[in-house]
């Protein structure tokens, strides 16, 4: 169903390698001088760039998000794994944050069926290996960039168990929803135990302080099966979005394609 695979991975192939601190702290600090703030507005442009070139012709993509701290003997992996093979079947590209834990899992679900497999990594503080079940991958300097890759090619998001990092990419996705800056995609929330804790707390809560609508946690799906998250996200591609994904079939090589 879909081109051979990519080849090309970025110059720097050390996935997590260690950024410049100083020099992200320094952005982050406050007004800078005018050079600094334009040079950095030129690499944060050219950033957004390269990812645009990269994953261009990926195709309708699910992205799943989740820890990067389980091992492959973990339940939660089996599931991501089985989620990312009935998703390649069901014709999506799974994408991911390209690492390991649960990102891996559903990489190499997706790869071990034959289905197209990406992932957007970020430059961290400590060395990580990017998991080996990538088709194609690139690393990205800041977190924002990173964030709109994730979601502009993605028809629907699976969370499954994560922390801080996963909660702020659910929550962001559900605030694009929320806000209609995206679609109504599905928002699927896999493992009732480990989320329900938090879908009583939007709904006890949130709900009941009227800081979010009565509508807003049944954006949400939460369940253990993996057939019921996918018939969710294919229902939902096939009859309310049409999967009308077209991405240009010509291809330039000045642009690195």
């Amino acid at each position: 169903m879909w081109p051979v695979r990519f080849g090309w991975k970025p110059r720097n192939a050390q996935w997590g390698k260690t950024p410049g601190a100083p020099e992200e702290i320094q952005f982050l600090r406050g007004p800078q001088r005018r050079s600094f703030e334009l040079w950095r507005t030129f690499r944060i442009a050219c950033e957004f760039m390269r990812g645009f070139r990269a994953l261009h012709f990926v195709g309708p993509c699910v992205t799943v998000f989740g820890t990067a701290r389980f091992p492959e003997t973990h339940p939660y992996y089996v599931v991501g794994r089985q989620l990312g093979a009935r998703l390649a079947r069901a014709g999506f590209t799974v994408m991911t944050g390209g690492g390991p834990g649960i990102m891996e899992a559903a990489n190499r679900g997706a790869k071990e069926v034959g289905g197209r497999s990406v992932g957007c990594n970020i430059e961290l503080p400590q060395e990580q290996e990017p998991n080996p079940y990538l088709d194609r991958w690139i690393t990205f300097r800041h977190f924002y960039v990173r964030k709109v890759m994730l979601v502009k090619y993605s028809y629907a998001f699976v969370a499954l168990p994560g922390g801080f990092g996963t909660l702020d990419e659910i929550f962001e996705t559900a605030v694009l929803i929320q806000t209609g800056k995206i679609r109504d995609f599905p928002l699927v929330l896999m493992g009732q135990e480990f989320w329900q804790p938090l879908m009583d707390f939007v709904e006890m809560r949130l709900v009941r302080e009227g800081v979010v609508d009565p509508a807003d946690p049944k954006r949400f799906t939460v369940t253990d099966s993996v057939e019921e998250a996918v018939t969710v996200i294919v229902d939902a591609a096939t009859r309310r979005f049409g999967l009308s994904y077209h991405a240009p079939v010509q291809r330039h090589w000045f642009l690195g394609e």
